[in-house]
This record gives structure tokens, C-alpha cells and sequence, in this order.
């Protein structure tokens, strides 16, 4: 999802002076009588329900776990600052930390990308075993720090869908001047099929489709996308999504505020990203498999499957895209081969374990059984 056209949301470098000065209207954090009142900023619009929800979840979880020590008040997108102007936010100090998707900061560095999706990589169990137990976490720690920034993986949305369309799609040739929203690797991969790719923030995909701005549009699955409202806007619903096979979500910390928490204060926010990662995947597989089923009765909604001929290509071009990323700098390569590494063994082993399982699963089985 690597996106060329700059979003009039996201800050050049050097914007970051612009939140410096606003550090002293919005002080953080606020320390009264032992409490801790920070600041959430998010990436979400407002009253959204698996990522809104999932933010305000962990805001409350950790104020639990602390018995109220650490109060967390949560900004939807552009109730403090703009969707894309919550890094810069949460990294100057005017919020204390940010609930997101990591591949929103690509521009920043395109290693941002693997903690987030990467197209035809890991799933959302793959994810969580690569950040906790395949050295993931370590290189995104250093990643952030240079940033000021302190990570947690904090969500999990699972498989995403292919996106939403005005028209179908036939071939790859059907990519050709399609103007489709996806952010991150996805993006560059569609790019390089002839689409034109930008990035829009949630709240502007259902206006944007509506005007003719754009002709199709990702953004989750079918929860989330019946209640942003794409299956109004669009009637054609493609999968798989290729782009984000398991899309992890984060919790960011200023990592001065992280520094200045005693060990406990840290662990009732690290368990709380830990809880909300399981939490978040298990409301979407619930959600989304009945989601699915309202869309599949709906007789103006089409829900297809891109062409196999359409998945190879995909999957060639993103094997070219990986490669240029990787070779953008020495922090990104780092990522890139444990990422790349990690989903070699997670392949085989999946091969013989969940794929084995579930085509087991889809086999017909006669009358007389």
C-alpha cells in the first residue's frame, strides 16, 4: 500500500513543529492526585464499530486494570487532530498515544508497512506469532523510536475483502485507470497494474464513491463495510483480499510518557494491548460471518471472486513490490527478511495444519455418510 499521491491529511516532515507550539494549549499528560488522564487519538471515524469500538475497549480495560490509575479519554479522527495527523500527534506530545493501522505511516519509513499487512503475508494468528515470538517486536521498537514512539500491537481485523466497485471486474485489464482507495503495499501493487491508488481516511471513502471521485474502494470486511455504508455506494464486492490477509491494528505511546510509567503503570498498558488483540479478531469473525449473510441475500449486492488470472498477477507484481521495498533502506531490509523469513516456516507449516484442515472441511460428503 504504498501510496505516491500525498493526502491532503498527512503532514510533510518538519510538521512536527506545528504540534510542538500546540503542546502548551493541550498538556500531556495530566497528573491530578495520582491519576494519569491521557489522551487516545485514533485513526477511525467517529462511532465506527469494530475500530471504534475497539479503541474505546482498551481505554477502558486499562483505566480496569489500574483501578483508575490511568484515565484514557478518546478522540475519534478529527475531533482532536486528522486521521493521518495522529502520528505526529502522539510523536510531538500533543496526544499520548494513538490507536491505528501502522501502514498510514509508510511515508515515515515503508517498514511501517509489516506491522500492519503486507499483501499475501501473514494472517492475523501468523501476525501475532511473528511480533510476540519471531523477533517482530523488537525490530518495530526500533523502528518507533526513532520516531518517539513506543508500539504494542493492539487489534486484528483477520482477512479482509477485495474492496467494493461501481463496475466489474473481468480481468486484469479492468484495473486500467481505476481510480481505487487502498493505502499501504496494496496500493503500489494495484499501482503497478495501471490503477490510480490514493488513501482516504474512512469518513471520506463514502462521499468520494458517491461523487465519482473514485471507482472502488477497500476497507475491511463486511461488518465494518455495512456499517460505513459502502454496500449503498458500490455493488460489486470482490474477494480475497490479497492485500491484507490478517491486517493487525496498534496502541502507540509517546515514549517519553512510556519512560516516565513505573513498571506496573507498563503492564497494565501491555496487557491490555495483549487482551484487546484477541478480543478485536474474535468480534470480527463473529460479526463479519453474519454480516456476510445479510450481503449474500441482498439481491443489488454481488458478491464475487476475482479470477484466478487476476490473484496470479497480484501476487506476481507483489513480489516485485516487496523486493523494491526492501531495498529502500537498512532499517526496512531488517523487517523485510524476518518478515519475509517468518512467512516461509508459517507457509509450511500452514500447509500441513490450517489449509489441510479447512479444504478437508470443504469436501463434499455423499448421502449414504
Amino acid at each position: 500500500m504504498v501510496a505516491q499521491t500525498v493526502n491532503r491529511r498527512y503532514f510533510v516532515r518538519g510538521a512536527a513543529v506545528g504540534f510542538v507550539s500546540a503542546v502548551s494549549v493541550f498538556p500531556t499528560p495530566a497528573l491530578s492526585q495520582g491519576v494519569r488522564e491521557l489522551k487516545m487519538v485514533t485513526t477511525w471515524p467517529k462511532g465506527l464499530t469494530g475500530f471504534g469500538r475497539s479503541a474505546e475497549r482498551v481505554a477502558r480495560e486499562i483505566a480496569t486494570l489500574s483501578r483508575g490509575r490511568i484515565q484514557i479519554k478518546v478522540f475519534a479522527a478529527n475531533e482532536l487532530v486528522g486521521a493521518f495527523e495522529s502520528f505526529d500527534a502522539v510523536s510531538s506530545g500533543l496526544a499520548d498515544m494513538y490507536h491505528g493501522a501502522e501502514y498510514y505511516w509508510e511515508r515515515r519509513s515503508p517498514a511501517f508497512n509489516y506491522f500492519a499487512a503486507v499483501p499475501f503475508g501473514l494472517t492475523a494468528a501468523e501476525m501475532s506469532a511473528w511480533v510476540y515470538f519471531g523477533g517482530g517486536q523488537a525490530l518495530w521498537d526500533g523502528l518507533s523510536a526513532d520516531f518517539g514512539l513506543k508500539p504494542f500491537m493492539c487489534g486484528n481485523t483477520g482477512t479482509q475483502m477485495g474492496g467494493w466497485f461501481t463496475k466489474e471486474v473481468n480481468s486484469v485489464a479492468s484495473f486500467h485507470g481505476l481510480r481505487y482507495r487502498m493505502p499501504g503495499l496494496g496500493g503500489e501493487v494495484l499501482r503497478r497494474l495501471g490503477a490510480a491508488v490514493v488513501s482516504l481516511p474512512g469518513g471520506e471513502i463514502i462521499p468520494a464513491l458517491r461523487s465519482g471521485a473514485i471507482d472502488a474502494s477497500e476497507w475491511v470486511g463486511p461488518w465494518d463495510d455495512m456499517a460505513l455504508g459502502l454496500h449503498k455506494v458500490a455493488p460489486y464486492y470482490y474477494y480475497p483480499g490479497f492485500h491484507e490477509p490478517g491486517t493487525a491494528l496498534s496502541l502507540v505511546i509517546n515514549k517519553k510518557l512510556w519512560d516516565s510509567l513505573d513498571s506496573t503503570e507498563r503492564s497494565f498498558i501491555a496487557t491490555a494491548a495483549v487482551a484487546e488483540n484477541s478480543n478485536m479478531l474474535a468480534e470480527y469473525n463473529a460479526n463479519n460471518a453474519a454480516a456476510v449473510g445479510k450481503l449474500a441475500e441482498d439481491p443489488a449486492i454481488k458478491i464475487r471472486k476475482f479470477d484466478d488470472a487476476i490473484v496470479q498477477s497480484l501476487s506476481k507484481i507483489t513480489g516485485e513490490v516487496l523486493a523494491d521495498t526492501s531495498r529502500v533502506d537498512e532499517t526496512t531490509r531488517r523487517v523485510h527478511d524476518s518478515f519475509m523469513k517468518f512467512r516461509a516456516a508459517a507457509v509450511s507449516w500452514a500447509d500441513i495444519s490450517e489449509r489441510a484442515y479447512l479444504n478437508a472441511r470443504a469436501l463434499p460428503v455423499s448421502a449414504g455418510q
